[in-house]
């Protein structure tokens, strides 16, 4: 099996892992058995814990002391904002909304890339920027809620703030997986992440009440943990050291059909005639925005 296979392989499952974590997320955070920033320190206490442990597998690399500037910037905004606002948006929102708005990473990807990167841009991306930040604005204004305490317009901004820390990420860490395995530095990235997000989301962890946890609860907190941040942060960079970063921030199509079908099934979300003109305007904006330039 080629390596770049595998790469496309691993793509995929960040994405169904991602879509998965959705329903599970939400059911916690909404059933009020953790709130958003405990449920953040929780990922990242796990998550780390993960990497420390496991951290002999792979050979040992010496980290440039230049660099650790870079991994300050992509633990702020790849585990700390990005989880944060994904969290605190979640708890605002539903599943399929989350899932469809992350759909702009492609967008975001792509106008970071033209700013910082220098990538020519042509008038069919103008064109799908558009379309795309339209389509996730239909979501926000007309989207309904469906628990009493959401506010989805507030929520669906909170996950727009998480998709573009994600695309910043992704952008950062593509130079990373050029110098480094993967797990030489994101071992660090969650460290000084968890160091970064503890201050805010430390009293939410000590107000958990665990003794009233039923199985499907520790289930969601263990998938959420082991695969949708330890897994998908695995295999992100492994996709990334022979995929480019928009070509990787392009399977976050998957999300939100992964998302409507398991939040349709536990019945935590419906689909509705909004969501599903908001969807096609977002995917029509983010197919153009994928189309090469000419003599790029």
């Amino acid at each position: 099996m080629s390596k770049r296979l595998l790469a496309l392989i691993a793509a995929f499952f960040v994405q169904i892992f991602y879509g998965l974590n959705y329903t599970f997320a939400n059911d916690v955070i909404d059933g009020g058995y953790i709130k958003p920033f405990g449920f953040i320190l929780l990922r990242l206490i796990g998550t780390t814990l993960l990497f420390w442990i496991f951290d002999f597998l792979v050979p040992k690399q010496k980290i440039d002391k230049k660099d650790f500037l870079i991994f300050l910037a992509a633990s702020f905004f790849g585990m700390c904002v990005n989880m944060l606002s994904f969290f605190k948006g979640l708890e605002y929102t539903t599943p399929i909304h989350a899932s469809v708005i992350m759909t702009i990473i492609p967008i975001v990807v792509l106008i970071l890339s033209a700013i910082y990167l220098k990538e020519k841009v042509s008038k069919l991306n103008i064109a799908g920027i558009f379309l795309g930040f339209a389509g996730a604005l239909v979501l926000s204004i007309y989207g309904k809620a469906t628990h009493s305490g959401d506010n989805i317009f507030l929520g669906n901004l909170l996950i727009m703030l998480n998709a573009t820390t994600f695309s910043i990420y992704l952008i950062i860490i593509k130079k990373l997986t050029e110098k480094y395995h993967p797990f030489t530095f994101l071992k660090w990235l969650f460290l000084f992440g968890l160091i970064m997000t503890a201050p805010f989301s430390y009293k939410d962890v000590l107000e958990i009440q665990w003794q009233t946890f039923p199985n499907y609860i520790w289930f969601a907190l263990s998938f959420v943990i082991v695969f949708a941040t330890y897994g998908t942060y695995v295999l992100n960079p492994l996709a990334l050291t022979q995929l480019r970063a928009s070509t990787v921030s392009t399977f976050v199509y998957i999300q939100p059909v992964i998302a409507a079908i398991f939040a349709q099934i536990l019945g935590a979300d419906q689909i509705n005639s909004v969501k599903i003109i908001a969807a096609a305007l977002i995917f029509t904006g983010v197919y153009l925005v994928t189309k090469k330039p000419k003599n790029a």
